[in-house]
């Protein structure tokens, strides 16, 4: 009879844990390079992108904090325009796409490798946004994008011709009698009725 321990297959001396740890760190080493890389990548071109704009960003007023002109970091580095767009490139590396968040998703503005063309996207863009402000400020009425809304006035109270106002005064008054005096017929009727029926309670008891 054989013994069970013979039937183990012997561990290979040259496996060792050591190794296969080694070679897992190597590999996430590596996807983390690639990472690094795609990331710095991105974010030179949105740097590229902010200096493109940076005299746009130099004539907005100072007063205007509704802008944040800023590059972040992270997996995925944007160029903040404002709290809700931002420009973010592609899974391409070359095509920046200019992005705005809505309460029905996001939409893009604007895509396009050609680093001008998305910059003179969000100039429109900035634009529009002090252009909106200064007329929020002056009491106009909120534009859509675009500008494509058209401007709200006050309205004016409406035009009455002369005497109009005397002509509608008797009609308005002989209404109101009418529906007094139904009022105090109807009140008589339920008076008659509610005597009436004593009245008759008196004589039968009689």
């Amino acid at each position: 009879m054989q013994d069970a321990g013979e039937n183990v297959t012997p561990i290979d001396p040259s496996r060792k844990l050591s190794d296969a740890v080694r070679e897992v760190k190597n590999a996430l080493a590596d996807r983390d390079d690639v990472v690094v890389d795609l990331r710095e990548a991105h974010r030179m071109r949105l740097d590229l992108l902010a200096a493109e704009l940076a005299p746009v960003f130099a004539d907005v007023p100072a007063d205007n904090d509704s802008f944040d002109f800023a590059v972040s970091s992270g997996l995925q580095p944007r160029l903040w325009i404002d709290a809700v767009t931002h420009v973010a490139m592609g899974r391409d590396r070359r095509t920046y796409r200019f992005l705005k968040d809505t309460r029905i998703g996001r939409v893009v503005l604007a895509e396009s490798a050609d680093m001008k063309t998305v910059a003179d996207h969000v100039t429109r863009y900035v634009a529009e946004r002090v252009v909106e402000r200064e007329r929020l400020m002056e009491g106009g009425a909120e534009p859509a994008a675009g500008l494509s809304r058209p401007t709200v006035t006050e309205a004016e109270p409406p035009m009455q011709l002369a005497g109009q106002g005397n002509a509608g005064f008797w009609p308005t008054v002989f209404s109101t009698l009418g529906v007094v005096t139904a009022g105090a017929l109807v009140g008589l009727a339920l008076a008659a009725l509610l005597f009436w029926d004593r009245l008759s309670a008196i004589k039968v008891s009689f």
